[in-house]
């Protein structure tokens, strides 16, 4: 077996998608319409009530498409493909229903959404009823090569936005994958510091503890606090953490490295930054998190803010969170990042979720666009 053919059969189904859209009941009705139309008006059309009652009939299978593309297609070209032989077999003219060309979006579907092993049955299904037609209705061979074209051309369409759609979902899993890695790697750092605390409070309590009877449950507590805080560190580190990747030690921005984002480039928008509220003693991790997230959506705003002159940075804590909004001005609907800063958009909320909190982004009311993040002042264990 060819390696192209064996890596088709074992290709796994793709996760099934909703079980109906509103896509397929609009192209159901349009389907629905034009064969009634094309009923009522072609004149020349042969065996007109049954042309009708086929088209008709097999319309509905449009909305399984998704779900079960090979039971669609085997419904659809079996039946005609009984009703051609019929026809045959009793001198019968063959049906000639323009509307009928809807059927091409079955073996699209088919090499969309189905599996490796329903893709090969369906195509094995589908050549049957395609070579009837060829041989009953033949007019030539240049209608011949067209028509395998086009049904070809249905496989090889649904082909390609499968792969493209699993292309863009891999690279999605893997902007998540290394947002996870990193933020362990920060989260380490919080770790490795809050254990240095724990050895110095050790020390010196053993150090005082001659001259000072208090000094040892002083620093007691103090190594019960950070302990505390380590356990929770570590166990927000080991739920994220997905790669064997070397550990970077540098030392990780945070909200108060957010003035390096503020000024003015040459070219483009002019970046405030403004900070408010309680911030003091945040947790490294979400120290970490305020400072990559407000610095990939001035990124972000740079690239793809069109005819932008503001970028506002503004960040406030309380008690219990942090927030952060990233607005811009640019023109209405032109910030749109795209697919490739959409995987930074992913990444950012992949960052928020993990920590506990939320990121959204989108368009502002009037103009420009704005991304915002709650973030809890304590990591989740």
């Amino acid at each position: 077996m060819s390696n192209p053919l064996r890596s088709l059969l074992e290709e796994p189904r793709p996760p099934d998608p909703p079980v109906r859209v509103w896509r397929d009941w609009v192209l159901l009705a349009g389907v629905t319409v034009v064969g009634v139309l094309e009923g009522v008006l072609r004149e020349d059309l042969p065996l007109r009530g049954l042309s009708v009652a086929l088209a008709l009939g097999l319309a509905p299978l449009l909305l399984w498409r998704r779900t079960h593309p090979l039971a669609v297609v085997a419904t659809a070209f079996g039946v005609t493909a009984v009703v051609d032989i019929v026809l045959v077999a009793s001198g019968a003219p063959a049906l000639d229903m323009n509307t009928m060309v809807y059927l091409l979006v079955l073996p699209y579907s088919l090499f969309r959404w189905g599996s490796g092993r329903e893709a090969v049955a369906g195509l094995a299904i589908i050549l049957v009823p395609a070579t009837l037609s060829l041989v009953v209705s033949w007019t030539g061979v240049a209608d011949a090569i067209g028509g395998v074209a086009v049904l070809l051309s249905a496989f090889a369409l649904g082909w390609a936005v499968r792969s493209e759609h699993g292309a863009r979902e891999r690279r999605l899993e893997q902007v998540k994958s290394e947002e996870r890695a990193l933020l362990a790697r920060e989260l380490h750092d919080t770790v490795a510091h809050h254990v240095s605390a724990i050895a110095v409070q050790a020390q010196a309590g053993q150090a005082l503890a001659p001259t000072s009877p208090s000094s040892p449950l002083e620093a007691l507590a103090v190594i019960e606090e950070e302990a505390s805080r380590t356990l929770a560190e570590m166990r927000a580190m080991v739920r994220v953490l997905r790669n064997e990747a070397p550990v970077d030690y540098a030392p990780q921005p945070g909200v108060a490295d957010l003035g390096r984002l503020a000024g003015a480039s040459p070219a483009g928008p002019r970046v405030d930054v403004s900070v408010s509220g309680d911030l003091a003693a945040l947790p490294a991790a979400i120290d970490a998190a305020v400072f990559r997230i407000a610095q990939e959506a001035v990124t972000n705003a740079l690239r793809h803010a069109r005819n932008a002159t503001l970028i506002d940075v503004r960040v406030a804590g309380d008690q219990s969170t942090v927030s952060l909004v990233v607005r811009d001005d640019g023109d209405p609907g032109a910030a749109d990042p795209g697919d490739e800063a959409g995987f930074g958009l992913t990444g950012m909320a992949e960052r928020a979720l993990l920590l506990g909190g939320a990121c959204r982004a989108g368009p502002c009311p009037g103009r420009g666009w704005a991304v915002s993040a709650t973030l809890p002042r304590q990591v989740s264990a």
